[in-house]
């Protein structure tokens, strides 16, 4: 038997609290990609995801549909990896025609995502758990250089 090569606690963990350590599906294509340094770049993020997830009219009906998902949920994990990982943060959208990918990276490699659950409006830490409502799937996991989140949407 081979021993196993001791780990920190990112290699370890499984979940958190109920969050699955797991890398996406590898079906999906990139698309794009934006690189925030700061919070106010997140106005760019937003801009950018928009016309890539509804390219023809714009016309929407609020958070039920897909896009708004999207972006609302891009723009909470961005703003958490800015908060509480190390710049710069690193968004990429990727697809495979049926679902949407997206991936939030921030080099802060030595901490674990917190899944704050519910709470009440105001009190901030609600990007996963909003990740956890409106996606299809989420996860976590840890590279050489970068921590990544990532979420799964209906394309339609």
């Amino acid at each position: 038997m081979t021993p196993t090569p001791q780990t920190g606690p990112l290699e370890t963990s499984d979940t958190d609290a109920g969050l699955p350590r797991s890398r996406p599906p590898e079906r999906y294509r990139y698309v794009q990609s934006w690189r925030l340094d700061s919070f106010s770049e997140l106005t760019r993020l937003r801009a950018g995801l928009a016309p890539i997830l509804r390219p023809d009219d714009g016309v929407g009906a609020g958070l039920a549909q897909t896009p708004e998902k999207v972006v609302l949920v891009a723009s909470e994990l961005a703003t958490n990896a800015l908060e509480h990982g190390l710049p710069p943060t690193i968004v990429t959208l990727s697809t495979d025609d049926d679902s949407w990918l997206l991936d939030v990276a921030d080099h802060d490699r030595g901490s674990v995502p917190v899944y704050a659950g519910e709470r009440v409006p105001g009190a901030g830490g609600l990007g996963l758990h909003l990740a956890r409502t409106l996606a299809l799937d989420v996860g976590w996991y840890v590279t050489e250089t970068h921590k990544h989140i990532w979420v799964t949407f209906p394309s339609n």
